[in-house]
Formats: structure tokens, sequence, C-alpha cells
């Protein structure tokens, strides 16, 4: 989105991983993030998330790009940037705009604030892509 863009409506956050989809939602006025449950990656994974964009009424989705630590891309970067794609044609139909946006520490992030939060690691497996989802749209938000 750019700067021109209004500040208002809800947006998805999507985290893609090889396993797992974190998602999160903002509320419309974009001042809490909350996780959604994960979804399982696979073929329709791209299908699922736009779905769950048009059931929040989304305005806009972001992506997860994950950038190597010097910046540049990689592998999972391009997986990224193709699931963007994937997400872009049922979406521009809907009138939400995919965005992609730097990711980079976001697991750790959520990793550390679940376990501050007395989470335990085994539990924290099934949480940590929703919750780093959060940490990549509060990223975004404040951006």
């Amino acid at each position: 989105m750019t700067d021109d863009d209004t500040a208002r409506g809800r947006v998805l956050a999507l985290d893609p991983g090889a396993v797992r989809i974190g998602v999160a939602v903002c509320d419309s006025d974009r001042a809490i993030a909350m996780p959604l449950p994960a979804v399982p990656a696979g073929a329709d994974a791209a299908a699922r998330c736009a779905a769950i964009a048009i059931e929040e009424s989304a305005v806009a989705v972001v992506v997860g790009l994950p950038l190597r630590l010097d910046g540049s891309p990689g592998d999972a970067a391009a997986r990224a940037s193709g699931f963007a794609d994937d997400l872009r044609h049922p979406l521009s139909t809907a009138g939400i705009e995919v965005v992609l946006f730097d990711e980079r520490l976001t697991t750790v992030t959520a990793s550390a604030r679940l376990r501050d939060a007395g989470v335990s690691a085994r539990r924290a497996r099934g949480r940590v892509d929703s919750a780093a989802a959060v940490v990549l749209l509060e990223a975004w938000i404040a951006r």
C-alpha cells in the first residue's frame, strides 16, 4: 500500500513457511494484531489464505518476505514472492491488495514472546507461525 492509502481497514498478515503459514489480522483501526489459526502449507494454501482474507474483510494482505540478514533474497524469498503472486489474482478481483514486507527475525521475536509468556517449547511449536505473523503485521503497521 502507498503512503496515500488510508490507514484504516483490516489487514491480514501471512508468514509463509514450508510446513505452515502463520496468519494474523488487525482491527480496522490497525491498533491490535491478533493471531488466527495457521494454514497448512500445500498446493491449495494460497486459495485457503485468499478465502480467509475475504472472510476477514481485509483491505490488504501482507506477505512476509524472508530476506537474508544481509538483505539479499534467497530461495525462501523466491517462494514467498511466488506465494504472493498466487494470492494476487483471486484477491485483486475482490479489491484486496497484496504486498510483500521484510519479515527478518519475526520467528525469533515471536518465539521469545511466547517463551516470556510462559508457553512451553512443545506448545509453542504450533503457535509460533501465527505469532510470527502478528510480529510481521505489527512491523508493517508501524512502518
